[in-house]
């Protein structure tokens, strides 16, 4: 038996705001399940499908240390993407790093958590 992804969950103060600022990068609409809960479903590349969820509850700590586990997001020009990021609410962490494997940009979303724009060689 293998069991599959449901859903993947960010835990925050704000699930409604943060639900529309991933929702503006990546496709979506953001649904308010409860003042407590919010999510989206990414679309995908068949129409009226989804490829899965992105969703967001509320709780009482902030975050107070690097994720263990972050999103990498393809595109095509990490430059452009990140700014459009930055519009949204993102802030930037450094600078594009490009090695052998490619390039990636480190940005952390309004509520402080890590993401990446990637890119291959």
């Amino acid at each position: 038996m293998r069991a599959r992804i449901d859903e993947i969950v960010f835990d925050c103060a704000d699930p409604a705001a943060l639900a529309r600022f991933w929702a503006g990068l990546v496709g979506g609409e953001p649904v308010r399940r409860s003042p407590d809960w919010s999510y989206i479903d990414l679309p995908a590349d068949e129409p009226g499908k989804f490829s899965n969820r992105l969703a967001f509850q509320r709780v009482p700590e902030g975050k107070a240390v690097k994720n263990r586990l972050h999103l990498d997001l393809l595109a095509e020009d990490i430059p452009a993407f990140s700014a459009e990021a930055v519009a949204l609410g993102a802030t930037l962490s450094g600078s594009v790093v490009t090695d052998e494997a490619g390039s990636f940009q480190v940005l952390l979303d309004p509520e402080g958590n890590e993401f990446c724009f990637v890119s291959g060689a």
